[in-house]
């Protein structure tokens, strides 16, 4: 018998009859000799229409950061018990738990709270009953506080995570609105193709590049523990993609490149006539940290001046685009002390990368990228790599263009056209 961990989006759970379409699929998988434990969004756009609500009654409904919680966690809520209703009424038997319920313990910050601990005592009690059990994404407590916490952007991913890992599930299954990974956004390019596998080295580095399957948190943590990932699709039934984590994906013949990511949500900064003195980038970048941003790509170009005196340089680095206008406004408070001249902006940018494990032992991805890119016309602004990875920078209204000219160039597309079958879930 397997422990399955199922996630299901809130395009999943979006009105009735897609809950009684994820509950007929998770008691099917429950009748296959399965124990389940199915981790639930909050239906459709029911958690920006708490948010609307909120600000209806509030300017900044965020300065009250825990009632906010209180407020938002209610969606998630409504989707478990109806789940869990529908599943009872199909004839199997199931519970639901809130986040606090299921033992999901957290750090103490409202609105992005960290999973410390994982203790599903009665979630091992539901499965030992033979029931299925229904848990709430996007939510725990603080064991300190007492507080309901929400867990930020991926919560639900993460959440379903930590329960497997915690289970020492077999596997956790993601659902979404395609039918697993693909080596591009099926949105963006049809021709993208379906990967069977995909080690988790890759899937990190393609999530941290952008690509909105997984969430980064929730494969950070899947790696971290060991859990296997299965990507699949609410509405077929097509098997998906398994994402190794494990022993099981080390016979995997690793491709140059599995795939690319694109992100339009980002954002560039460039510190211009900075003085080039040691301690000064150090500054800068301590003045961005307080602003809480998370910084991306850097470039710092070679210093210009007659002397060491007077010697200045550039500083551009990317970041992402909702903390462009706080990090450019403590950088413009901290200028007379950090002593630059000018600061520029620039909120039409947008990052492509190239990722593939085997891009570890195989030459000639730079050239084929760079080459497809000048073909096609698309100037480059800025380059990073890891290992496994090539990213680089142009401007957002060239973005999609050099996604389909590299996903050609590296010999990725499908004759088959991709299906997308509804909207993206939290």
């Amino acid at each position: 018998m397997a422990l399955i961990v199922q996630k299901f989006g809130g395009s999943s759970v979006g009105d009735a009859n897609k809950i009684k379409h994820v509950a007929k699929r998770v008691i099917e998988t429950q009748k296959a000799g399965n124990q389940v434990v199915v981790v639930v969004s909050a239906m459709g756009d029911t958690t920006d229409e708490l948010i609307d609500l909120a600000q209806s009654v509030a300017e900044d409904p965020y300065e009250s950061p825990r009632e906010m919680d209180m407020l938002l966690t209610s969606g998630e809520r409504i989707s478990m018990a109806l789940l869990a209703i529908a599943i009872n009424a199909a004839g199997a038997q199931s519970r639901s738990f809130t986040g606090s319920q299921a033992g999901i313990m957290t750090s103490a910050k409202h609105g992005d709270a960290r999973i410390s601990e994982v203790t599903p005592f009665r979630i091992q009690e539901a499965l030992d009953a033979g029931d299925i059990a229904i848990v709430a994404g996007f939510q725990g407590f603080n064991k300190d506080s007492k507080d309901i916490t929400t867990l930020g952007r991926g919560g639900s991913d993460t959440t379903a995570v930590a329960l497997a890992a915690a289970l020492k599930a077999d596997v956790c299954e993601i659902y979404s609105d395609v039918d697993g990974v693909y080596t591009a956004d099926p949105r963006v390019i049809p021709a993208a193709r379906k990967l069977d596998s995909i080690d988790i080295e890759s899937m990190l580095e393609l999530a941290g590049a952008g690509a909105k399957i997984l969430h980064i948190r929730a494969v950070e943590y899947a790696r971290r523990h060991n859990v296997d990932l299965r990507v699949r699709s609410t509405f077929s039934t097509d098997p998906g993609t398994i994402v190794y984590s494990s022993k099981a994906g080390e016979n995997m013949e690793e491709p140059i490149v599995s795939g690319i990511a694109t992100d339009k949500g980002q954002a560039k900064i460039t510190v211009i006539g900075i003085p080039d003195v040691p301690g000064k980038a150090a500054e800068v970048f301590n003045t961005v940290a307080s602003a809480g941003a998370n910084i991306d790509m850097i470039v710092q170009n070679t210093p210009t001046g007659s002397d060491v005196t007077d010697r200045v340089s550039d500083i551009s680095f990317t970041l992402p685009l909702g903390d462009l206008g706080r990090v450019a406004g403590a950088l413009d408070a901290a200028k007379a002390n950090l002593g630059f001249r000018d600061l520029e902006q620039d909120a039409n940018i947008g990052k492509l990368s190239v990722v593939g494990a085997g891009m570890r032992t195989h030459s000639g991805v730079s050239a084929t990228l760079f080459s497809a890119l000048a073909t096609a016309g698309i100037n480059i602004e800025m380059i990073s790599t890891s290992e496994i990875r090539i990213s680089v920078i142009t401007s957002a209204d060239q973005l999609d263009a050099a996604a389909r000219a590299v996903h050609t160039a590296f010999e990725l597309d499908s004759d088959v056209e991709a299906v997308v079958y509804a909207g993206t879930g939290r």
